[in-house]
């Protein structure tokens, strides 16, 4: 059964453009640039600061405890000394309707909403953050229910029961080809019905001046959208650049050749074996009862289990329905490329951080070789080699960006790449989506992340990255732990700049929540 579905990556880019009204007359005659806002807090110009990086948090509690609550009673002890918070995407599980915002997102985050006290008045396209709150589209914020699964499970809670899928929280809404997620935090400028309004609006909001002309100006406690679903700011001298990765994350083509058959084959075999994996699961939940509380942990674990699966089944469909031309958005890609360039000659920008959801590198069980993640690899590092290329000299020794956070992978790693031979080399990756949805265990094959490559000596392999540190699911500890994460990054002066990555985790063991700090990494 398809419980999920998924828009097309011509429809989320169509559909992202017609709610920001991309290039509208009236935002061209301003000058506005869509990809651009200012956080005007008056401190962006100090180099030493603070922020918080969460991801993968968007779940309902669980039998009685309530992770990314957790998370969050952590983050509020750092909260006055950050200026900002990143979000890595997934902000809702499992379709990001808007039907979960309340239980998934506002209540767990009140302190951090305008009005929070009162969680309950907060409806998710009115939401005011009072520190800011900076986000990028995970998978899940664009998925939507098949109509079909939607009618039962929406209908019937006897089928619900008996599926078991209460627990994945899918109910009668998806996300409506990310609709539900730009209400929520993009500025919404669809929803202005006469050119007035929409001239008053612009005339208000996007008030503040950078070298690519005016911009959005993002006011914490009064006004907090991003302008589009890619964007970047500059804070203490430091360019951010938050991506929408779904859209350039199709694998690459199978081969028309007698292998990419036998692959082609391989992968549909695989598809009918976790077909049956699905039914074996489905059938174990059907003899738990969730009331009692070692079944109701044991359907806790089946619910990730089929979590899982779905994204197994996903990543094999985008394979199979691979072509010779892909759709992948250049046009973002191109965005990136230029702006990066762009960053390296401004004198007064001393360093760079990406963020989005798929990550190019990582060790976690079940996306470490996910066609998806070689897709983002190779993408981004397409874009790398092109600006190193145009750069030349003028880097040095220094990698195109010094941080990159990701989200996807239910864990907090740190990963830093070796030199791969091309300008993603001396990369250093943060996995931070261990913030809600349950943790997962790191691969067996172990620490060193190897990629397969061609060469006039035919096929090879060569070591593309390290894992240097791991916080997830593990089988060898007893009792069960299960640790959710956030991390807090310190940036220091200077140029180049340093950071401090401080793990922050809440771990349960057994019935038990434990909070504690990890040591330092200086990057």
């Amino acid at each position: 059964m398809k419980l999920i579905s998924e828009p097309s990556i011509p429809v989320k880019i169509h559909k992202m453009k017609e709610r920001v009204r991309w290039q509208h007359p009236s935002i061209v005659q301003r000058g506005i640039d869509q990809t651009s806002l200012v956080i005007d807090d008056g401190r962006d110009e100090n180099p030493e600061f603070s922020f918080m990086v969460i991801g993968d948090s968007g779940t309902k509690s669980h039998y009685g405890s309530h992770p990314q609550r957790q998370v969050a009673e952590l983050m509020l002890a750092h909260k006055d000394q950050c200026r900002f918070v990143l979000h890595t995407g997934d902000v809702i599980y499992v379709v990001g309707s808007h039907e979960y915002y309340p239980a998934n997102f506002i209540e767990p985050y009140r302190e951090f909403l305008v009005g929070g006290e009162n969680p309950h008045k907060i409806a998710s396209d009115r939401m005011t953050f009072n520190l800011p709150f900076l986000p990028v589209l995970g998978n899940h914020d664009y998925y939507d229910v098949p109509l079909m699964y939607r009618l039962l499970t929406g209908s019937t809670l006897r089928l619900r029961r008996m599926l078991r899928y209460k627990d994945f929280e899918i109910g009668w809404h998806g996300s409506n080809q990310g609709d539900a997620y730009a209400k929520a935090f993009i500025d919404y400028l669809a929803a202005f019905n006469t050119p007035e309004a929409l001239h008053r609006h612009l005339d208000q909001h996007y008030t503040a001046k950078t070298d690519t002309g005016r911009c959005l100006r993002y006011l914490p406690g009064e006004f907090t959208r991003v302008p589009n679903r890619y964007y970047t700011f500059r804070y203490g001298g430091i360019d951010f650049f938050a991506l929408d990765s779904n859209t350039w994350n199709t694998p690459s083509p199978l081969p028309t050749t007698p292998a990419g058959d036998i692959y082609r084959r391989e992968l549909q075999q695989r598809r009918q074996e976790i077909d049956q994996e699905e039914r074996q699961i489905l059938g174990e939940c059907d003899t738990l009862n969730p009331d009692h509380p070692d079944d109701a942990e044991q359907l806790d674990d089946l619910s990730a289990k089929l979590d899982q699966i779905n994204e197994v089944k996903i990543d094999i469909e985008k394979q199979l329905a691979s072509h010779n031309t892909p759709n992948i958005d250049f046009e973002q890609l191109d965005w990136l490329r230029s702006r990066l360039i762009a960053s390296w000659n401004t004198t007064e920008v001393r360093g760079r951080i990406i963020f989005f959801h798929h990550p190019p590198y990582v060790t976690e069980a079940t996306k470490w070789n996910q066609a998806q993640t070689l897709a983002v690899r190779h993408r981004l590092r397409w874009v790398f080699n092109q600006v190193a290329e145009t750069l030349g000299s003028l880097v040095k020794e220094r990698p195109i960006v010094d941080l990159i956070f990701n989200g996807h992978a239910h864990c907090l790693e740190y990963l830093r790449t070796v030199d791969t031979g091309y300008a993603d080399s001396h990369l250093n990756c943060i996995i931070s989506g261990g913030s809600g949805r349950r943790p997962r265990r790191q691969r067996p094959e172990g620490t060193e992340l190897m990629e397969i490559f061609h060469d006039h000596s035919g096929r090879s392999v060569r070591k593309v990255a390290d894992s240097l540190l791991y916080v997830g699911r593990s089988d060898q500890n007893s009792p069960k732990r299960l640790p959710y994460s956030a991390v807090r990054i310190d940036v220091q002066a200077g140029n180049p700049p340093q950071f401090i990555v401080r793990p922050l985790v809440a771990e349960r063991v057994e019935e038990q929540w434990h909070k504690h700090e990890l040591a330092p990494l200086v990057i």
